[in-house]
């Protein structure tokens, strides 16, 4: 779990009737982080702020939300919380909270009847813990779906995964994925093991269907996909350092997720150092690629049905 690095918190909201949700992970003082945002149609708050070149040395929080771009309005409820908690960057004025924050597109299942706002983010600020949290459809993976490619009704249920690793350096590397990918999710033998699937067939298996023709995706511009990423790790990294393990966990997503980084997914990864470990980069970062790949699975697998979609275990059970 991403608790397992000392100090982070997690929290969600979650209307399993609406079909939606947010996260709210809460970082320790001083936490450094970095970004790296993918696919055609991200939906993303202060991410600029993660970059390398800019000015800002921590992060505060990470928002992860339901409700598409309307979803970001989660992460001022979470501010107002971490402002209340004095976590942020002092400017000698205010303390500002920095929070961060990403969305992913879950309107297919909720109908755009309800979106996560402020006070549902200040809910999971407030609920959030450094035990175990919960997994599957809850927070931001509640109303989350994979295997688009055979349109609405061949969906599979997605949501949220967590893995963790500890290193022989005792640093412990961790992620948290919502996955609500246009691809399907791929098992340890490479097999599909969540996805687009038809009646008395199973899976389909989208990288193939796509390939030869058999896609029955009315565009295949199905635009409601989106993968998010935290990861985070005690090792001592930098804003750099940060920065190129969000990009090792894209790696570690197509591992499991094919296809992966569609111009119709906003995939986002996060990296986050709390900094206390001294560790080989190296080895961390592939450690980071393997726990993302993890918690994707771990995703599909926990996941319960929300608004008559099927889960991975409904569609092959018996």
């Amino acid at each position: 779990m991403l608790t397992d690095v000392p100090g982070i918190r997690v929290g969600h909201w979650t209307d399993a009737e609406a079909g939606t949700g947010c996260t709210a992970i809460i970082l320790p003082p001083g936490t450094c982080g970095g970004v790296d945002v993918r696919g055609g149609g991200p939906a993303s708050r202060e991410t600029d702020l993660l970059r390398p070149e800019a000015t800002v040395p921590i992060v505060s929080a990470i928002v992860l939300s339901g409700g598409s771009a309307f979803g970001l309005d989660s992460a001022s409820g979470v501010m107002q919380w971490c402002e209340e908690q004095g976590l942020g960057v002092d400017t000698g004025i205010a303390v500002v909270p920095i929070v961060t924050a990403a969305c992913l597109f879950d309107l297919g299942i909720t109908g755009n009847a309800r979106r996560p706002g402020a006070a549902e983010g200040r809910l999971a600020a407030e609920a959030a813990t450094d035990g175990p949290y919960a997994v599957g459809s809850v927070g931001a993976g509640t109303g989350a779906t994979v295997g688009k490619c055979h349109g609405r009704d061949h969906w599979c249920k997605g949501g949220i995964g967590t893995a963790s690793v500890r290193l022989p350096s005792g640093a412990t590397v961790a992620a948290l994925v919502a996955v609500n990918a246009f691809g399907d999710v791929l098992g340890e033998d490479g097999a599909v093991i969540a996805g687009a699937w038809e009646e008395g067939r199973g899976f389909v298996d989208s990288r193939l269907a796509m390939l030869d023709g058999a896609a029955r995706h009315a565009r295949v511009q199905d635009m409601s996909n989106t993968t998010l990423c935290v990861v985070a790790t005690d090792a001592r990294l930098d804003k750099p350092g940060c920065t190129h393990l969000a990009r090792q966990a894209h790696a570690g997503l197509a591992r499991a997720i094919a296809p992966y980084g569609t111009a119709l997914d906003g995939d986002i990864a996060f990296a986050v150092s709390t900094g206390q470990i001294e560790a080989n980069p190296v080895v961390v970062g592939n450690a980071v690629a393997e726990v993302a790949t993890r918690a994707v699975r771990d995703a599909v697998r926990q996941a319960t049905s929300v608004r008559g979609v099927p889960t991975a275990a409904d569609l092959t059970a018996g």
